[in-house]
């Protein structure tokens, strides 16, 4: 009767108790009691059944105050038994206290525990399973032991003759209580490996997050008498985007913004998105025609990205002026990139095309073409990237340029907040649609207050 931690012996019952408790500890790292049943336990108790040739076998995992069984053969409707009061550890198959000079407890030995006649022997007699309607007369187990000395459970046969099993039978019944073992080996190591993939990516998540957020302006500076708002729909939580937006000062009074979409994903995209954007916001202290701003982004991303595989965005970058009657005359410029969608007073929609526009820092000498519109009181703009257009809805169908503008036909009043409001709600709606990250940059102009509405707010 021995076994690493175990101290069954009368006197040591606090060395008992504290080697318990580290099996306790041992059974809750296997994680294994209710759990659903499973193939592969039920092959192996069905297989010890056979080798013994008895009705009854079981892979019982012994917890605080039950034996739960994984795997139950011949025994229909019984999952677990209460943990025998009497000898602390074991199966209710025995009855003599652990401290007596004969162990009832079948994981205090390193052999396999055998009852020939559990009538006759006074490990057993006593015990409720000899007692009760199962009538067992034989049974024998071998201890599930960790690599680390502890004891799980045990693998069980049990039948109602008494019999004697042969040396090479408990040799069997010792190699399934190992094999038990490895499979639960096994499957730490699974839980293990996912618990580190999940945290692997929730670190990637986080960290895309972070980095997401620093390509990105934190916060929209406030523009005398213009209202504007941004948002950003990743289409997965783990991988960096390149769609891009900024709105900024500049020094003779006037205003410019810029929205794009650089090609890729990861790392690579992020400093191709850092490079754009500061690019975009330096060429405009020198020149702001937003056409010349295109062309100079162009000839940095040339520069940069000489000899190596090409890398380029498609942007629309714009100037806004404002006028003494309260509206904005605006500038747009686009390479590539979709047309700015116009919302106006009365909620018609009017797209602001720069067809024509071509992709930046991929060809030879692009051509980028320039547009002009006016932002009155109540009118909106609302520039985007494809992953908005690109969008399936639920027939299948791309939503485009087209079934944008039908969306948001009606939504002028609402302003830049709601403009990103309708666009936020069209993404939930389509869902699992969406297949590419969006960028959102809405610019708004206050309706004029009517006497009557100035009226009503004193």
């Amino acid at each position: 009767m021995t076994g690493a931690g175990y101290a069954f012996h009368h006197g040591d019952a606090e060395a008992a108790a504290a080697a318990e408790q580290r099996r306790l500890a041992a059974v809750r790292r296997y994680a294994v009691p209710d759990t659903p049943s499973d193939g592969t336990f039920d092959k192996i108790a069905s297989l010890a059944a056979r080798i013994f040739d008895v009705p009854m076998a079981t892979v019982a995992i012994v917890d605080s105050d039950r034996v739960w069984f994984k795997a139950a053969h011949g025994l229909r409707g019984i999952g677990e038994i209460p943990r025998d009061p009497a000898t602390g550890t074991g199966p209710r198959v025995c009855a003599a206290a652990p401290d007596e000079p004969h162990c009832a407890c079948p994981l205090a030995y390193d052999e396999p525990y055998v009852a020939t006649d559990a009538r006759t022997d006074p490990r057993t007699a006593a015990g409720p399973l000899v007692h009760d309607d199962l009538d067992v007369r034989f049974y024998a187990a071998a201890a599930i032991t960790t690599a680390d000395g502890h004891r799980l459970g045990t693998v069980n046969v049990l039948d109602t003759r008494p019999r004697r099993p042969t040396d090479d039978q408990l040799a069997a019944l010792q190699d399934l209580a190992a094999l038990v073992m490895d499979e639960l080996e096994l499957r730490l190591s699974a839980l293990h490996t996912v618990a580190a993939e999940r945290e692997r990516r929730a670190d990637a998540e986080r960290l895309a997050r972070t980095l997401q957020r620093t390509l990105l302006p934190p916060a929209l500076p406030a523009v005398p008498g213009l209202h504007a708002a941004a948002a950003y729909h990743p289409a997965s939580v783990d991988e960096i985007g390149g769609d891009f937006y900024d709105l900024f000062p500049l020094d003779d009074g006037r205003w410019a913004f810029f929205l794009g979409d650089v090609c890729g994903k990861g790392a690579e995209a992020a400093a191709l998105t850092s490079l754009t954007r500061y690019t975009l916001r330096a060429a405009a202290i020198y020149d702001p025609d937003p056409c010349t701003a295109l062309a100079n982004l162009d000839a940095v991303l040339k520069g940069e990205y000489q000899g190596d595989t090409p890398r380029f965005c498609t942007a629309v970058f714009g100037v806004l002026d404002a006028a003494s009657d309260g509206s904005f005359t605006v500038t747009l410029a686009g390479g590539g990139h979709p047309p700015t969608l116009a919302v106006r007073a009365d909620g018609t929609v009017e797209p602001v095309s720069t067809a024509g526009g071509q992709l930046i820092g991929l060809l030879p000498d692009p051509h980028f073409v320039q547009a002009t519109t006016r932002l009155a009181p109540g009118d909106a703009l609302l520039l985007y990237t494809d992953g908005l257009i690109e969008a399936r809805t639920a027939d299948g169908s791309m939503l485009g340029e087209e079934g944008l503008a039908r969306h948001l036909t009606g939504h002028a009043a609402r302003g830049a907040d709601g403009l990103l409001a309708t666009v936020h709600k069209l993404f939930t709606d389509l869902g699992s649609g969406v297949s590419d990250d969006t960028a959102l940059l809405a610019l708004s102009v206050p309706p004029r207050r009517t006497p009557r509405a100035a009226q009503e707010n004193r």
